[in-house]
């Protein structure tokens, strides 16, 4: 199926899903099954965050056999494998093509805003004009740094995930990784590789082995139901949102990565950024707490997992219990470094990303510039967004999560289009 790019006058169309990604391809597959009107409006290329905002070395969380899209699935050879950025960016791709989904590439939203019959949708190549739209651009288009990132002294790199490709793009001399989620551990295990001292300060983050009990933790979080919980179905999901991607690396060893590895690596580890008073870089002393409540968490977790394991008398057929070693950490961390020393000189600031909505021109965004929306409807007619974290369910941010999410919104979306909604969207449990 061929785009249609405006040309003249503005094009009129049922529906706009801005973003190329899974979400918004897998979007589209569904408004295509319900014969709705639609285009999908993509800033570069297919998977274009894909493309250009991953580092080098970086492959999938999740093992092959959970690669999959509406009417589309990993078929390769290696199912427990985890796929590399360009697999990643091969397999979006060929779906955008098997599913024939109406793309238009290098279309950059400029804005969008609220009209008589639904939203203006203004783009570096014309207008649309539709009555529903989905905003399905990502949660990682900007990376959140600290406002101290700016007071570095000049002779710091300072970089974010976006802008880090490999260790040879950084100068000599050892490197500062702020943040100890997925990111955060990868870039500093990869740079520490490289021949350069490295120190990690780590907040909050998420502990998970990569296998327990001899198979890969994503399985069990499949086959529990814990990747199934829904959105309504937490006490706070506004916390559960913003937690930190867990520690976890994709590699053919199958390699659990903690601070534990680190520290045996030689990262030297320090607690959170707290300030910066002048060319002293301050830490905070909790880390060892912070530590312990990972780890009481990773305990809670495994022995749910135990808990379903005993319920079906499946004892016998799984590895026997082993659980990963509590967090070991230098009680003598130190609390401040010098960045006038020449000890650091490079800063990676691995501290999280957020969406990026300055072409949106509805108020549906929260005071922290978050867009407002129950399980991906948003609070204005015809409005929806897609691929946000634990959008619907905790699968929603992993690449097999796009689909339930997906044939959900799509479901509302053509009841709006009709003049039913609300009547008959009721999600299986």
């Amino acid at each position: 199926m061929k785009p249609r790019t405006p040309t003249g006058r503005a094009r009129r169309i049922d529906a706009v899903v801005i973003g190329g990604g899974q979400s918004g391809l897998a979007t589209s597959h569904f408004l295509t099954g319900r014969s709705i009107d639609h285009v999908v409006l993509e800033r570069g290329d297919i998977a274009n965050s894909w493309r250009r905002e991953r580092w080098d070395s970086l492959r999938l969380l999740t093992p092959n056999w959970q690669s999959r899209l509406p009417g589309y699935h990993y078929r390769g050879d290696d199912p427990d494998g985890f796929m590399t950025m360009p697999q990643v960016i091969d397999f979006i791709g060929g779906y955008a093509q098997v599913s024939r989904a109406p793309v238009a590439t290098h279309t950059r939203v400029t804005q969008v805003s609220r009209n008589a019959g639904g939203y203006r949708v203004v783009t570096n190549r014309g207008e649309w004009h539709c009555r529903a739209l989905v905003i399905a651009s990502g949660a990682c288009n900007i990376p959140v740094v600290p406002a101290l990132a700016g007071a570095l002294p000049p002779h710091i790199l300072s970089l974010t995930p976006h802008q880090y490709h490999n260790p040879r793009q950084l100068p000599e001399g050892g490197v500062l990784v702020v943040g100890a989620a997925a990111t955060g551990l990868q870039l500093a295990e990869e740079i520490q590789r490289s021949g350069r001292q490295v120190i990690l300060a780590a907040g909050e983050h998420v502990r998970m082995p990569r296998t327990y009990r001899g198979r890969d933790i994503m399985y069990w979080l499949h086959v529990t139901g814990l990747l199934d919980e829904r959105y309504n179905q937490v006490d706070d999901v506004r916390r559960v949102r913003k937690l930190p991607s867990p520690q976890l690396i994709g590699t053919p060893r199958k390699d659990t990565l903690d601070l534990n590895r680190l520290a045996a690596g030689g990262v030297e580890l320090v607690g959170r950024v707290a300030g910066l008073d002048g060319n002293r870089l301050q830490f905070s002393g909790s880390l060892a707490n912070i530590a312990k409540l990972a780890d009481l968490k990773l305990g809670r977790l495994l022995t749910a997992v135990d808990a379903w394991i005993e319920a079906r008398g499946l004892t016998n057929a799984v590895v026997p219990v082993q659980r990963p070693a509590p967090t070991g950490l230098d009680t003598d961390s130190r609390l401040e470094l010098d960045l006038g020393r020449g000890e650091i000189r490079t800063v990676i600031w691995a501290t999280g990303f957020r969406p990026d909505y300055s072409w949106l021109q509805v108020p549906v965004l929260d005071n922290k510039g978050y867009i407002r929306h129950d399980g991906g409807v948003v609070d204005a007619p015809g409005l929806y967004v897609m691929g946000l974290p634990f959008m619907r369910r905790r699968k929603s941010s992993y690449l097999f999560g796009a689909g339930e999410d997906a044939r959900y919104i799509s479901e509302h979306l053509a009841g709006y289009l009709t003049g039913f909604q609300g009547a008959c969207y009721r999600e299986s449990a």
